[in-house]
């Protein structure tokens, strides 16, 4: 079911984000509002729009965020493809699990390190800043 609607979601992502998606939008709410003195401005008339998007606006909310869910994971596996594949520090790998307060850290540290570039200080600053245990040699 989780796959299903994983297909679901991404079709759904991808068609929403069309232009003509948004031009149909616009032209539905056009013909609500052109209909609007045909119906005698109702609350029966007012009540179709308003319960139409608030339907659509509720259920696009886990639909959407589900593709985005998929999306980032697909981005932080690729990102650590290329951590663990290239020179960088491997501790980076899995650090969007960190809090808050520990990415800023580690941020700061980074900034810092462009600033100086001294790799060992940084290697000490990161494994601290991450409560990770300190590699001694080896690889990176």
């Amino acid at each position: 079911m989780a796959n299903s609607f994983s297909k679901f979601s991404t079709a759904v992502a991808r068609y929403a984000g069309r232009p003509v998606t948004f031009v149909v939008a616009v032209a539905l709410i056009a013909v609500w509002g052109i209909s609007g003195p045909f119906f005698g401005f109702s609350e029966t008339w007012q009540l179709i729009i308003n319960t139409g998007t608030t339907i659509v606006t509720f259920l696009m909310v886990f639909v959407l965020q589900n593709s985005q869910n998929r999306d980032g994971t697909a981005v932080q596996a690729k990102l650590d493809e290329l951590i663990l594949t290239s020179g960088a520090e491997n501790r980076f790998v899995g650090i969007e699990k960190l809090d808050e307060r520990e990415l800023k850290r580690l941020s700061e540290i980074l900034k810092e390190h462009a600033a100086t570039e001294d790799d060992h200080a940084l290697h000490r600053k990161i494994t601290k800043a991450a409560g990770r245990p300190q590699k001694t040699g080896g690889a990176r």
